[in-house]
């Protein structure tokens, strides 16, 4: 391999002009020969015996070229980048140039890092959430447990909103029972919303014993053989069934919980509603602060590396979806997507994930930021244990350069949060042209 010429470009792009010699050229075209000629037939040779200067002089020299310069070129290409000192941070443009039996010659446009800086990243002004709990929060944290510990008790009564209304129903078009409308002893919760608009509703208010017909008319967006149509209902109610609530007390506590008093449970209750709440808060100010951070970020990102952080993003999400069972087609069709929208999906991401790690490594060069040794083998040691793995396995699997890449972003990260300021609020003066301003809109309103 030689390198003819290194010249830089545009958008962060290198050209490279490579030359594989005929030494090199001609040990892949044997490697393709010999992978190839099991399946060549020439007269007055056994198959897969003819040699292979006698395959060339028949079909021409060049039949083994396309083959060998794919499998050669890979190799060249590494060790070109490698001679070059070029770090590609996207897939390169390759043109072959020319060929012959003494070697080849291709050319590389290679994406490289761009160069970024970054300003007035210290102080970033950024709302952080605050997160409280009320009573109403644990109330409705309460209820599924509530809920589970509720019975069903049969009432001679109206059915009302909320009941269960144990029923019989048929329907009919045209006079014509229709597929898939026909139920017995089916168990319906009144206000639940699972059955056709107008049926639930037409239900309530009948008693058990009762019989009724309900006018129906199924939305245009059903299916197509019912869409719009209008028809009739046939009902018998056996049963009218309402929720009985347990006491919430000491023993409802016990029965559903660990704890022996109620407050116990309701603090329990709280303190992890709480510490849900927190991780999102901190989720979305974290969100914020790389939101407010990117606009800081002096760069030009080449469109090469951003669709190939996309297509990499789009391999680890089809891989995931497979790991599951689940063919990556058969999940785009049952979620009604198709391809293209994924990638369009892929690349938003795409784009917001490298600005954010370009302006996090901005920071990290401004502020001498790096990962050492002790920070490496604490996060291979983390990395083992959440994987069930060997820590030399993880060390195999994941670069080092990565790995101090990544842990130098999450500490740059760490100081631009811990720098952040609140948000100016309002001064006295705005506050009360505000108060001003809504007076006079209520008074224009009455």
């Amino acid at each position: 391999m030689n390198i003819k010429s290194n010249e830089k470009k545009e958008n962060s792009a290198f050209e490279l002009v490579i030359e594989v010699g005929a030494a090199e050229f001609q040990a892949a075209i044997d490697k393709v020969y010999n992978r190839q000629k099991k399946n060549i037939n020439i007269p007055g040779f056994r198959k897969g015996k003819a040699p292979r200067k006698m395959v060339e002089k028949m079909y021409g020299a060049e039949i083994f070229f396309e083959d060998a310069i794919s499998l050669a070129y890979p190799d060249a290409y590494e060790a070109a980048l490698k001679e070059a000192g070029i770090d590609p941070v996207a897939y390169p443009q390759l043109e072959v140039l020319d060929v012959s039996p003494d070697g080849f010659t291709f050319k590389a446009t290679v994406t490289v890092k761009p160069e970024a800086s970054i300003k007035d990243y210290k102080g970033l002004s950024v709302a952080k959430p605050e997160v409280k709990v009320s009573a109403a929060d644990i109330k409705a944290e309460l209820k599924p447990y509530i809920d589970r510990a509720s019975r069903l008790v049969s009432v001679e009564r109206k059915a009302k909103k909320g009941d269960t209304a144990v029923i019989d129903f048929e329907g009919f078009k045209d006079g014509v029972p229709f597929q898939g409308g026909k139920g017995e002893n089916y168990s319906l919760e009144l206000g639940s919303g699972s059955f056709v608009p107008g049926f639930e509703e037409q239900v309530i208010g009948m008693k058990a014993g009762e019989e009724k017909d309900l006018d129906i008319t199924f939305p245009e967006n059903y299916t197509p053989e019912l869409a719009g149509a209008q028809v009739v209902f046939k009902v018998k109610v056996h049963e009218v069934k309402e929720k009985q609530e347990p006491e919430v007390d000491d023993e409802f506590a016990k029965d559903v919980s660990e704890f022996d008093t109620l407050d116990e449970f309701k603090k329990d209750l709280g303190s992890k509603l709480k510490a849900r709440r927190q991780e999102q808060a901190d989720r979305e100010f974290e969100t914020a602060v790389i939101d407010a951070l990117m606009e800081k970020l002096e760069c030009d990102v080449p469109q090469a590396m951003v669709d190939y952080r996309a297509d990499k993003m789009l391999e680890d999400y089809a891989n995931r979806v497979q790991s599951q069972g689940i063919g990556f087609e058969d999940y785009l069709r049952m979620m009604g997507m198709s391809m293209d929208d994924m990638r369009a999906q892929s690349k938003t991401a795409a784009e917001r994930a490298v600005r954010s790690d370009l302006a996090l490594e901005a920071v990290a060069a401004a502020e001498g930021i790096q990962a050492d040794d002790s920070d490496v083998d604490a996060e291979v040691a983390k990395l083992a244990e959440q994987y069930s793995m060997e820590a030399g396995k993880v060390r195999e699997i994941i670069k080092e350069e990565d790995l101090r890449r990544d842990l130098a972003i999450r500490k740059a990260l760490e100081l631009v949060k811990s720098a952040v300021k609140k948000p100016a609020k309002k001064t006295a003066k705005k506050a009360d042209k505000a108060e001003e301003t809504d007076s006079g809109e209520e008074k224009t309103e009455e």
